[in-house]
């Protein structure tokens, strides 16, 4: 699979165009808040032969310009079943965050997604893996050599847990579900340069818990949360 990354708007927001290279046939994972996406997609030659969207969660971010994107692809828009409720607050999300030039509506959504859920893209099968906590589904879709993991972790940190919504304990938890899939899996994030779980799982400061319970050197430790 082809991971293709686009930096949009004011949050400076990692939005990934995924690509079968079998077949042809991509997805766009999440969104921005603005038309740049939708510019730079189709600015594209030869242009994306676009077959869905996918959300990883419903952050203004990550999905405001999901209007935008549908107007241009009319395709199946994926949202994690658990993020609806905060999805659903676009409209009023700017003003949330103190920006109500940046309330947005909230665009179709056609497949709710469980944990565990495959997703076939072309001849690629993408998995989705729930790692609530940042949101109350955030999630993240896989293959065997790449994960779009949205706000979940980032190279040298993770999602803040403290948005409305937000839930430690729940990210404690998902982290641990995120770092016991196979180490080389390439790490593309909501924010920031690309990683791998292995380099996160053995240098993340805020890591150091999931260190401790596989018995691995601690090094710099952030207490982020109970447990951790």
């Amino acid at each position: 699979m082809k991971v293709q990354c686009f930096t949009v708007g004011m949050f400076g927001v990692n939005t990934y165009l995924l690509t079968d290279e079998a077949t042809g046939a991509s997805a766009i994972v999440d969104t921005g808040e603005t038309d740049e996406l939708v510019r730079a997609l189709s600015a594209l030659e030869p242009a994306p032969d676009v077959k869905m969207i996918l959300l990883t969660h419903g952050h203004l971010d990550h999905a405001g310009a999901l209007t935008l994107l549908q107007e241009v692809w009319d395709v199946p828009t994926y949202l994690p079943r658990q993020e609806r409720p905060l999805f659903e607050t676009l409209p009023v999300q700017g003003r949330m965050f103190g920006m109500p030039q940046l309330d947005r509506p909230c665009g179709r959504v056609d497949h709710w997604v469980e944990d565990g859920d495959a997703i076939a893209l072309g001849e690629t099968t993408l998995r989705f893996l729930s790692t609530p906590g940042h949101t109350p589904g955030q999630g993240c879709y896989f293959d065997e050599h790449d994960i779009v993991v949205g706000d979940t972790l980032f190279a040298g940190s993770i999602g803040r847990t403290d948005f409305p919504m937000s839930d430690p304990a729940q990210a404690v938890q998902s982290l641990r579900r995120l770092l016991a899939l196979p180490g080389h899996l390439r790490v593309h994030s909501g924010h920031g340069p690309m990683t791998t779980l292995g380099e996160e799982l053995a240098s993340n400061p805020f890591l150091g818990y999931l260190r401790r319970e596989r018995g691995l050197p601690a090094g710099p430790t952030i207490r982020w949360a109970p447990g951790t």
